[in-house]
C-alpha cells in the first residue's frame, strides 16, 4: 500500500464555482537531531515542480515519502517525482496536494556495487506516467536520484542534466547528498 492513500469515494466532490489553486514549490521542514549545522538541527528546503526553472527547461523534483513505518531506513520510505503542487477548499477545509508519479524499489537490497538503494518509475499499460495525487504532508523531503546509465553511451547533443529523469529507466538513491539522507536511506 502507497503511502497516505485514501480511497476516490472518501475524496469530496468538488462544486462547478469552486478554484483549484496552483503552486510551483512547497517548503519541507524536517528535523534531523543529529546533524547539527543549523539552529537546533531544523532544516528546511524546497521541493519544485516548474515549467520552466530560471527561463530554461522544466524542473521536477523528486521527494522521499512515508511508506511503512514499521520498517527502517530506505525500506520505510517510497520515492516519487512531484509533478505539481495543488490546493482547494472544501467545507471550510482546506487541502493542499501533490501530483506525484511512482517510483519502485529495484530488488530487495541495496546495489551489490554502490551500496545504494535503486528505483525505477512507474508507468500504466499505456506507456503514462503512474501519477496519484497524495496529501502533502505524505511528503518528507527531496530526493536525489543518479542515473544508471549501464554500458550505454550517454547522449552529447542538446542533453542537460533536466533531461536525466526522462532519458533513463533506474536510479540510484543517493544518500550521500547530505547527511539526512544518509541517516534515512540506508
Amino acid at each position: 500500500m502507497r503511502g497516505c492513500n485514501v480511497p476516490l469515494g472518501s475524496c469530496p466532490e468538488l462544486a462547478n464555482n469552486q478554484h483549484v489553486y496552483l503552486h510551483h514549490l512547497a517548503c519541507a521542514t524536517f528535523f534531523a537531531p543529529s546533524d547539527m549545522s543549523s539552529l537546533g538541527g531544523m532544516h528546511h528546503e524546497h521541493i519544485r515542480s516548474m515549467r520552466s526553472w530560471r527561463g530554461g527547461p522544466a524542473r521536477y523534483d523528486c521527494v522521499f515519502m512515508e511508506g511503512d513505518s514499521s520498517e527502517e531506513g530506505f525500506k520505510g520510505l517510497l520515492v516519487g517525482r512531484v509533478f505539481m503542487f495543488f490546493h482547494f477548499t472544501h467545507q471550510s477545509q482546506s487541502y493542499e496536494c501533490a501530483l506525484i508519479q511512482w517510483y519502485s524499489t529495484v530488488g530487495v537490497a541495496p546495489c551489490d556495487q554502490t551500496g545504494l538503494w535503486m528505483v525505477e518509475p512507474n508507468f500504466n499499460r499505456e506507456g503514462q506516467p503512474d501519477v496519484e495525487v497524495v496529501h502533502i504532508d505524505c511528503l518528507y523531503r527531496d530526493a536525489h536520484l543518479i542515473s544508471v546509465t549501464g554500458d550505454s553511451r550517454l547522449p552529447t547533443k542538446n542533453f542537460s542534466s533536466t533531461d536525466s529523469l526522462d532519458a533513463y529507466s533506474s536510479f540510484h538513491v543517493n544518500k550521500y547528498v547530505d547527511y539526512h539522507a544518509h541517516e534515512i536511506a540506508f
